[in-house]
């Protein structure tokens, strides 16, 4: 393993590695790696500019420099006696000049302003290139090449179909471009350095973001796996505005719904607890009664079975309401719609209230707009629904008092709602009514439904698509849901 500050890769763990003397994760490295994929691209991209595009650039503007030189002369020679001027055209391009006549003769040869020794030249190497394009001039084509191409003797080579003393003739002029190379090479060393200085700037910068995007994320992950560890009060320490920030508070917000979740789960666990245990005790004590000291009492008798039935009736809805919740909550169940009357569903209902509140001496009004509601909806599971809210409102309202039932058009749907006098809703829990379980204090101690009712009426009219709520004003409190038209 390198040590600290030492450039080097090594794996430490399955997760990790060693870069740079700093332990990454896998994904840290995979990030750095891109950025600097990234960065050899670029630098990539500047060789084959400088190499495809620069280099032959500057050799093709150094030849039309050439050629604008050497057109105007090559015009010229026609009316020319001798070939002096062409030892100013060789000064001038810093090169040789050869003149040849239609048999391959030399007329001259011009270098560097001065006349040039033919037994040398026919040597070079641009002599060849003479004899090789010969031909080709005298034939009426104009060529142009490079000699040498990557060496310091690098040469521009023209060759110029021409007519000297009326005859036909080749004008062939060569320069040297040695600081052209020169220069070419003095760059390709700066390029190759700033690739090696600019691959490591991007290197160590790509690092540094890497811990930039990184370290937020490990972060986020550690506050999720204590979460999952069960410390849900652990919270990020992410302050940004970015798609990280947002990300941040997601999961903070996460704690808070799950520490909810779990104290509604405690709240359940107690709270069904104590309504078990509630009627179950009333069932053995009073099973006892019976056994050991009204067995033989007819009268009294019978009241204790029929006390211990309803409290096994009671028991039972209760059981049976938390499975409707959870499997409503979960998905399961499929709904059974058909066409039912409202108007019929809601008055079934009110004469089972009536025949339960009248042992407490309780009034019901119901007032319906028609007789005849045709609606598509899963009678049973809505019979629970009313069910439920009469019992809730059963249970909250006085001794002779008075539960109004009312079936009423609006714009677009058909609103039920059951209304019962009664101690107004604090505004905050006219929301949590119906996401939690909560035992609250009823009139009397009525006990009527399964405690879990406003939950389980939640989730059907969830699942059946229907707007519900709670209006607590002047002394009343009206639950309602609409069914749409």
């Amino acid at each position: 393993m390198p040590p600290s500050g030492v450039l080097g890769i090594s794996l430490t763990t399955g997760k990790t590695f060693k870069l740079f003397g700093y332990s990454i994760s896998r994904f840290a490295f995979r990030l750095w790696g891109a950025m600097l994929l990234l960065s050899a691209f670029g630098v990539a991209f500047l060789w084959v500019v400088q190499i495809a595009l620069f280099e032959p650039g500057y050799i093709r503007t150094t030849t039309n420099i050439l050629l604008g030189q050497i057109e105007p002369m090559a015009s010229e020679l026609a009316s020319m006696e001798d070939t002096a001027s062409l030892a100013e055209l060789s000064k001038a391009v810093k090169g040789k000049v050869f003149l040849l006549d239609m048999n391959g003769r030399t007329f001259s040869i011009y270098s560097m302003g001065a006349p040039a020794n033919l037994e040398v030249e026919m040597a070079n190497d641009q002599f060849l290139y003479k004899n090789r394009y010969y031909e080709r001039v005298i034939a009426g084509d104009r060529v142009e090449g490079v000699i040498n191409r990557g060496e310091p003797e690098m040469k521009i080579a023209l060759g110029f179909p021409v007519r000297y003393r009326g005859e036909p003739a080749a004008l062939f002029l060569y320069s040297s471009l040695a600081e052209l190379h020169t220069m070419q090479a003095l760059i390709r060393g700066q390029l190759f350095w700033l690739s090696v200085i600019l691959t490591i700037a991007s290197s160590l910068g790509a690092l540094l973001l890497t811990r930039h995007f990184t370290k937020p994320i490990l972060n986020i992950k550690d506050t999720v796996d204590a979460m999952a560890d069960g410390n849900l009060d652990a919270k990020p320490s992410v302050s940004r505005s970015d798609e990280l920030g947002q990300l941040s508070d997601s999961v903070e917000k996460l704690g808070l719904a799950l520490q909810r979740v779990e104290a509604l789960r405690r709240e359940v666990i107690s709270n069904v607890s104590h309504e078990l245990r509630s009627p179950l005790s009333l069932i053995v004590g009073y099973g006892e009664m019976v056994r050991d000291l009204t067995w033989n009492d007819e009268v009294r008798r019978s009241e204790n079975l029929n006390l211990i039935i309803d409290e096994a009736s009671r028991l039972n809805r209760m059981v049976d309401d938390i499975l409707d919740y959870s499997q409503i909550q979960s998905g399961g169940v499929v709904l059974n719609m058909a066409e039912w009357n409202l108007n019929d569903l809601v008055a079934s209902e009110v004469d089972f209230g009536k025949h339960v509140g009248g042992v407490w001496n309780l009034n019901f009004s119901m007032k319906s707009f028609s007789t005849e509601i045709p609606i598509k909806i899963d009678a049973l599971k809505m019979s629970q629904v009313l069910r439920n809210l009469i019992g809730n409102a059963i249970n909250h309202t006085g001794d002779g008092e008075c539960i109004d039932v009312s079936i009423e058009p609006t714009e677009d749907s058909i609103k039920v709602s059951v209304a019962n006098p009664g101690k107004e809703i604090p505004e905050d829990a006219q929301k949590t009514i119906w996401e939690r379980y909560q035992r609250v204090q009823h009139q009397g101690g009525r006990r009527e439904g399964s405690g879990i009712g406003l939950s389980l009426v939640s989730a059907i009219l969830s699942a059946h698509g229907f707007a519900y709520g709670v209006d607590s004003t002047e002394g009343k409190n009206i639950f309602w849901f609409d069914v749409p038209i």
